[in-house]
C-alpha cells in the first residue's frame, strides 16, 4: 500500500465523499475511478442524466452533510473472490470489475468504506469525514473510460480541497485570476492566433499580431545561439519510416504519431492482393511496407546532418539548431489552445561532442535556459530530473551509457543550484533529461525547458568521429529546447503577462493619440521617426473622444501611448502615456521619447504592472 501525503489523503477522502454524495442522489450510477490530482481530485461516473452546474450545488451540499456526519474511513482486505462478489453485491460490476483485474495476481486487495459506501480502492484516507473542511466541486467534463476514445465517455466532476478555508479561498481567487489570464480568450480578443475547424484541431494559425511575438522570441535565441557557436540547419516536414525505425521512435511511439503514409502504387498493389487496412498497418509496423511519416522529432535529421561527412575530435563539439515543426497525433480530449496541440515548432538544437565536452555542454545549456526565464521575469522554477526505472523494458541502451547520462545530468543539476527532485521511470526512451518546471505570477506550474543526454541513438545510428589516436569513437548527444515549443511557450507567456507583454516582444510598441485632427500632420511625422527606429506603431485617428482612444489603447495593451495636443504638436513634443494609465514626467521632444522606448526594447524591460492605481 502506498502512503500519500496528508493532502493527497484529504483529496483522496474527498473523492469518497463525492461518489457517496453521487450515489445518494443517484442511485443508478455507475462509479469507475476518483484520484487525487496535483489540483484536487475527480471522479468519473457513467449516469444517463446529464449534470449541470445546478447539480453539482446539490452534489456538494450532500457531500458537505456526509462530512458533518463524520463517518469513518475503514479499510478491509479481501481475497479477488471476495472481492469480486462484493462488487457484484454493491451494484458496481461494470467498471469496477475492469479495475479490479488491473490489479496483479498475489498484490493485496483492498476496499475502504465511509458509512454506507463502499469502494475498490487502495488507500490511503484520512480517519473521519469531518477532516474534508474547505473543499469546492468546480465544473464537468467529459471522459472516456481509460482515456481511450473507442469506450464510452463518462461525465467527470472534478473539485479541489485544502487542510483550511483560508487555503481554499486562495486557491479559487487564483482559479479565477486564471480564467481572466486564460490564453485562449486573450489570444482571441488580442488576435494573436486562430485555430480553424476547418484547418484540423490542434494546429496553430498564427495571426500578423502572434507572428510578432513568434518572431522576437527566435530573434531573442538565436542571438544567444550565435553566441555560443550554434549552427543553423534545416529539414524537412516528414522523412522514410526506415529513418524512424532506427531511431526508435516508430512504431515505439505509434499511438501519438500520426498516420504513416504509403506511396500510392504500393496501396493498389496491396489492395488488388486483397490486403486489409488492419493488414496494411500491421505490415507497416513490421517494416513489410515502407513509407513516409510527418516528423515527430526533429534529432534523427539532424543525425544524418552530422553523419553526412567524416569528423574529427578538433570539429566537435558541433552543435545543430534549428525551428523545426514537428507532429503529434494528440487526443482530442486533450487538445488545449496553444498550450497542447498537434504541430508546433520546437526550439530545437542537438550537440555533439566527445564524453570529455559533456559536462560543459550541459552547463551551457542550463546557462541558455536560465538567461531565457530570466530575462521573462520567471525566476522562479525548479527542475525535474527524468530518470529511468532500471526494471522496465521500455528504455533502450546499454545500463553502463545510463549511468553515465544519468550521472552527468545529477551533477549538472546540482551546480545549477536550484531545487530539483528525482522521478525514475519518467526518462525518454533513448536518455535522461532535466525538464524545467516554471512557477507563473499566480502559482501555477508549467513543465518548459528540457535537455536531454543520449548515449543511444549515436549508437543506433553508428555515428562517430575520428579521434586523437585516428581510431574512430562514438561521440555523445545532447538534446535541448529551452522554449520547448513555440506554441506552449507563447501561449504560457500571454498567461504569464496576462497580455500586457514587454515593450520588445509587444505587437505594436506605441500608438500615438492625437487629439484633435489638428495634430494628425504632426502625429504621421512622429510615427516615420519611430518606423525608421524599428519600433512597431500605429495612430488612432478615430474622431473619438480623447478618453475613448486611451481607453481603447489600454484594452488591447499597448504598451506606451505616445499624445499629442495643440501645445505638443507646436513644441514638436509628445507626452508618453503607458498602458497602467500612468503619465512620464510631462511632454518631451518626440526624438528623446523615442529614446527612452528603444532603452526599453534594447533592455528588454519587463512590464511595471504594479504602477496601475
Amino acid at each position: 500500500m502506498k502512503q500519500m501525503t496528508p493532502l493527497e489523503e484529504l483529496r483522496h477522502s474527498a473523492s469518497h465523499i463525492l461518489a457517496t454524495a453521487i450515489l445518494r442522489l443517484y442511485p443508478e450510477a455507475k462509479l469507475d475511478i476518483g484520484p487525487p490530482t496535483d489540483a484536487g481530485f475527480y471522479y468519473d461516473i457513467d449516469l444517463d442524466h446529464k449534470l449541470s452546474l445546478e447539480d453539482l450545488e446539490k452534489i456538494e451540499a450532500e457531500m458537505k452533510k456526509i462530512v458533518k456526519e463524520n463517518q469513518r474511513f475503514e479499510r478491509q482486505e479481501v481475497s479477488r473472490d471476495e472481492a469480486i462478489e462484493l462488487i457484484k453485491k454493491i451494484g458496481q460490476e461494470r467498471y469496477k470489475l475492469g479495475r479490479l483485474e488491473d490489479i496483479p495476481e498475489g498484490e493485496e486487495i483492498s476496499f475502504y468504506r465511509n458509512g454506507e459506501f463502499i469502494d475498490l480502492c487502495a488507500g490511503t484516507h484520512v480517519k473521519y469525514t469531518s477532516k474534508v473542511k474547505a473543499f469546492k466541486l468546480l465544473n464537468i467534463a467529459g471522459a472516456y473510460h481509460r482515456g481511450d476514445e473507442k469506450n464510452k465517455q463518462l461525465q467527470r466532476i472534478y473539485g479541489t480541497a485544502f487542510p483550511n478555508k483560508e487555503e481554499l479561498a486562495t486557491y479559487l481567487k487564483n482559479l479565477e485570476e486564471a480564467k481572466q489570464r486564460d490564453h485562449r480568450k486573450l489570444g482571441r480578443e488580442q488576435k494573436l492566433f486562430h485555430i480553424d475547424e476547418a484547418v484540423g484541431q490542434g494546429l496553430v494559425l498564427w495571426t500578423p499580431k502572434g507572428s510578432i511575438i513568434r518572431q522576437e522570441l527566435q530573434n531573442f535565441i538565436s542571438e544567444e545561439l550565435r553566441q555560443q557557436g550554434y549552427d543553423q540547419v534545416f529539414t524537412p516536414h516528414i522523412g522514410k519510416l526506415g529513418l524512424y525505425r532506427t531511431s526508435g521512435h516508430f512504431p515505439y511511439y505509434k499511438e501519438s504519431q500520426f498516420t504513416p503514409i504509403v506511396e500510392n502504387d504500393e496501396l493498389e498493389h496491396l489492395a488488388h492482393e486483397g490486403c486489409s487496412c488492419a493488414q496494411l498497418s500491421n505490415m507497416v509496423d513490421k517494416g513489410e511496407v515502407d513509407g513516409f511519416l510527418l516528423k515527430p522529432m526533429n534529432c534523427p535529421m539532424h543525425i544524418k546532418i552530422f553523419d553526412s561527412q567524416r569528423h574529427s575530435y578538433r570539429d566537435l563539439p558541433i552543435r545543430l539548431a534549428e525551428f523545426g515543426t514537428v507532429y503529434r497525433w494528440e487526443q482530442s480530449g486533450e487538445l488545449n489552445g496553444m498550450t497542447r496541440v498537434r504541430g508546433f515548432t520546437q526550439d530545437d538544437a542537438h550537440i555533439f561532442c566527445t564524453e570529455d565536452q559533456l559536462a560543459s555542454e550541459i552547463h551551457g545549456c542550463l546557462d541558455l535556459v536560465k538567461k531565457v526565464f530570466g530575462t521573462l521575469g520567471m525566476n522562479d522554477y525548479r527542475v525535474r530530473l527524468s530518470l529511468r526505472d532500471p526494471d522496465s523494458t521500455k528504455y533502450v541502451g546499454r545500463p553502463e551509457a545510463w549511468d553515465k547520462a544519468e550521472a552527468a545530468l545529477r551533477e549538472a543539476v546540482q551546480v545549477l543550484g536550484v531545487p530539483y527532485n528525482e522521478e525514475p521511470g519518467e526518462a525518454a526512451f533513448y536518455g535522461p533529461k532535466i525538464d524545467f518546471v516554471v512557477k507563473d505570477v499566480i502559482g501555477r506550474e508549467w513543465q518548459l525547458g528540457t535537455v536531454q543526454v543520449d548515449y543511444n541513438l549515436p549508437e543506433r545510428f553508428e555515428l562517430s568521429y575520428i579521434g586523437a589516436d585516428n581510431q574512430e569513437h562514438r561521440p555523445v548527444m545532447v538534446h535541448r529546447a529551452p522554449f520547448g515549443s513555440l506554441e506552449r511557450f507563447t501561449g504560457v507567456l500571454i498567461e504569464h503577462f496576462a497580455g500586457n507583454f514587454p515593450v520588445w516582444l509587444s505587437p505594436e510598441q506605441v500608438r500615438i493619440l492625437p487629439i484633435t485632427d489638428d495634430q494628425l500632420e504632426f502625429a504621421q511625422e512622429v510615427q516615420k521617426k519611430l518606423q525608421a527606429a524599428k519600433i512597431r506603431v500605429s495612430i488612432d485617428s478615430h474622431s473619438d473622444k480623447f478618453g475613448a482612444k486611451v481607453r481603447r489603447a489600454e484594452m488591447e495593451k499597448v504598451p506606451y501611448m505616445f499624445v499629442i495636443g495643440k501645445n505638443e504638436a507646436a513644441e514638436g513634443n509628445v507626452t508618453i502615456r503607458s498602458r497602467v494609465n500612468k503619465a512620464h514626467d510631462g511632454a518631451k521632444p518626440a526624438d528623446e521619447a523615442i529614446g527612452l522606448i528603444l532603452e526599453q526594447i534594447a533592455e528588454k524591460a519587463l512590464p511595471v504592472l504594479e504602477e496601475k492605481a
